[in-house]
This record gives structure tokens, C-alpha cells and sequence, in this order.
């Protein structure tokens, strides 16, 4: 796997000079909500579908909540299609009890790439990146950002070490660097590089220069769950 950060990073500076800094974070918050509010618009008809094939084909809930970190480590409920069955928890329990190589997989990446808790349609969501779409809320709440780290759970905290301190200086995205860069086939270790190298070269070019690489990522479902 090559990752794509080069030609996205051009610089390695941790610290943005105040006046930047306020001018990114002004610009990136308002291209946040005109670009969810016209996502939301736009995608209205897909929502829909969504909402109208998860309840036929698997019933309520719709949405799936999770508790995650955000800006200044605090928590916020993330949203998404859910793509997992009810009992997923228990099937998880199951599976990590009975293989190995399942709980290796799971214990280095917190993923599995063949995941027995995915309903057929959460399947289609995932490759597909749709189960994600209810985050344009989040962003039009202030919790997330279009593009930035994947907002992590609290188990994943320790995995960031000293790197922990990158990660809540900033609002997580629905894209990012990572995202862009082999997603689920990359290890977490890469992950935290990742989201530690966006934080230093953060700017609004990367960001449309990570907007733009998504859309091939989701239209080829690289790395993809």
C-alpha cells in the first residue's frame, strides 16, 4: 500500500501563527456548513432511500449513536446509518471468543475486515461510505468538521500516546487524511501518523486537496470496510 500524504503535506510546522490560525479556522467552519447544508440538500432523495430500506430490511433503530472524542477531548454523540445487526455486540463476543486471528486483527486495528456484525444493506452503506452521511448533522452542530481525524471512541485513546494531544487540538472530520490514504487496510499505527501529519500541515488547500481525493476513494471504494 503507498499512501498519498506527500504530495498532500507540504509542511511541517506544528505551530500556526495566530492571525492563520483564526483565518483557517473562520474559513473552515464556514465551508463546513455551506458544504453539509448543500450535501444535506442535495442528498435529500438518498437519505430517504436509506432511511426507507434500513427499516424495511432490518427495522428500528435507523441511526446508530456513539459516544466519541472531539475538540479538546470533549465527547460528543456521533451519528450513523446503522450498519450492524442488534446483536451485534454479542456476535462480536462470539466470534473474538472462538478465533484468533479475529481477535488479533481486532486487538491491533479495532476493525475487522470481514465483519460478521454487518447486516446485508449496512455492507452495501459501508462500501459505499453512505452509513456516514448522518455526520453532515454533527458538522452543522460544531462537534465535527468535514475533513479531519475519524473521531475515535475512549478505548482509543492509549493508542495516540504522546500523539493524543494532535488529536483533540482539532474537530474530527467525516474525511481526512487517513480516510484518503487506504483507510481500513492501513494499521494504527499509520492511523496516528496520519492524523498527527494532518494536524502540522493542516491549511485550507490540504483540505480541499483531501475533498478532492475522497470522492475517488468513495467512488472506487478504496479501503473501504
Amino acid at each position: 500500500m503507498s499512501y498519498i500524504t506527500e504530495p498532500l503535506i507540504e509542511q511541517r510546522t506544528e505551530k500556526m501563527p495566530a492571525k492563520n490560525r483564526m483565518s483557517y479556522i473562520v474559513i473552515k467552519r464556514t465551508l463546513d456548513v455551506i458544504l453539509a447544508t448543500a450535501a444535506l440538500i442535495f442528498l435529500f432523495p438518498v437519505l430517504v432511500c436509506i432511511i426507507g430500506t434500513l427499516a424495511a430490511t432490518d427495522g428500528f433503530p435507523i441511526v446508530y449513536r456513539q459516544r466519541r472524542i472531539g475538540l479538546n477531548g470533549k465527547e460528543f454523540t456521533c451519528f450513523k446509518f446503522r450498519s450492524m445487526a442488534k446483536d451485534a455486540d454479542a456476535r462480536l463476543v462470539t466470534l473474538l471468543a472462538h478465533c484468533p486471528e479475529s481477535l488479533r486483527e481486532w486487538t491491533e486495528t479495532q476493525k475487522l475486515k470481514t465483519d460478521p456484525r454487518i447486516h446485508r444493506v449496512g455492507r452495501i452503506l459501508r462500501i459505499s461510505s453512505l452509513d456516514e452521511l448522518p455526520q453532515l448533522i454533527n458538522v452543522l452542530r460544531g462537534e465535527m468538521s468535514i475533513v479531519g481525524p475519524r473521531p475515535i471512541v475512549m478505548d482509543e485513546i492509549g493508542r495516540y500516546g504522546d500523539s493524543y494531544r494532535y488529536y483533540i487540538a482539532m474537530k474530527p472530520g467525516i474525511t481526512g487524511l487517513w480516510q484518503v490514504s487506504g483507510r481500513s487496510d492501513t494499521g494504527y499505527d499509520t492511523r496516528v501518523k496520519l492524523d498527527t501529519d494532518y494536524f502540522k500541515s493542516r491549511s485550507i488547500w490540504v483540505d480541499l486537496k483531501i475533498m478532492v481525493r475522497t470522492a475517488s476513494v468513495v467512488l472506487f471504494a478504496k479501503g473501504s470496510c
